[in-house]
């Protein structure tokens, strides 16, 4: 691992002060002050809608009309921002021709893909906690609303699994960087996936229900909950469906379960707010998925970078 900390240094400096990271967090701020302004129009105009626990979380799940909930653009945006630090990481330095420079010197193969790895999470996570930092401060100068300490824990948890989430997509970014020798390349089949995880992955998940349970005029209560297993076994395939539970859960201290069949299950349970240790349980099996697949992804990564043969142009 020689060289790593020089690596880890050199690339941070480099992703903090490249112009992508300046519009992408530009692009971000501008989101999250205009999610505040529409909670804000909102709250003047219905006071109810935020009534009751947990106000300050409520703003990071509240959507009005057409402007999403910071979760929904995390979810739908995180893929494209951890796509656009991977996609280059490997085959740009090829093509410049510094790839055999580098490796000259006393860094490792190791040490070159894990500081850019590690470059790239700490660039995501001083992104994503400095939006998290301004939307908390924008909702207690406009609306005084104070977080109590599980709703910070609850937010904190939030950072962790977004990292975990964005992280993924910029491990894949890096992996088709080391499989394709142009950049071009590499960032359309990284965003064909994100099309896929994101848009397909519903279509193909209701065919194969439907093929699988389909449901009729006469369907019973049986055949629509194994439809539905069917459907939410395929869809969490997607990193993004796998987020989005993870989030909504652990924001709304309320939900229990996912899909018709656990509901129903549930129809007897008296509704009110989890604790922190059980709003991870519930969505525990997605988050260790989550974490299996930035481990795979960046494992294969590893493996091929460190077999490739790496020829001085």
């Amino acid at each position: 691992m020689s060289g790593l900390g020089v690596v880890y240094w050199k690339e941070l400096a480099d992703y903090l002060g490249s112009r992508k990271f300046i519009i992408l967090f530009l692009i971000v701020a501008l989101t999250a002050g205009t999610i505040i302004y529409v909670i804000n129009q909102s709250v003047s105009s219905d006071v109810s809608q935020f009534s009751g626990d947990f106000l300050f979380l409520k703003l990071f799940t509240f959507s009005a009309g057409t402007i999403p909930s910071f979760i929904f653009f995390v979810s739908f945006f995180g893929p494209l921002i951890g796509i656009i630090f991977g996609f280059d990481a490997i085959n740009s330095e090829r093509s410049g021709g510094t790839m055999s420079m580098v490796l000259s010197q006393p860094i490792y193969r190791d040490a070159l893909i894990n500081g850019k790895f590690l470059a790239g999470i700490t660039t995501i996570a001083v992104m994503l906690i400095s939006i998290i930092v301004i939307i908390s401060g924008l909702e207690m100068a406009v609306f005084g609303i104070i977080p109590t300490m599980q709703e910070l824990a609850r937010i904190g948890i939030f950072f962790l699994v977004s990292i975990v989430y964005i992280g993924f997509w910029m491990g894949l970014g890096i992996l088709f960087s080391i499989l394709f020798r142009q950049t071009a390349t590499s960032a359309l089949i990284s965003i064909m996936v994100w099309i896929f995880f994101s848009f397909f992955i519903l279509m193909v998940a209701n065919v194969i229900a439907d093929q699988v349970a389909p449901l009729g005029n006469n369907a019973t209560l049986e055949l629509m909950g194994r439809n539905e297993n069917i459907r939410n076994m395929i869809l969490r395939v997607s990193p993004l469906i796998l987020f989005q539970e993870c989030t909504t859960a652990i924001l709304n201290p309320s939900i229990r379960f996912f899909g018709i069949s656990t509901a129903l299950k549930s129809m007897e349970v008296i509704p009110g707010p989890l604790s922190i240790g059980q709003s991870v349980l519930v969505v525990w099996p997605q988050f260790v998925i989550l974490i299996a697949l930035i481990l795979v992804c960046f494992a294969v990564s590893y493996v091929v970078f460190m077999r490739q043969e790496i020829r001085s142009t």
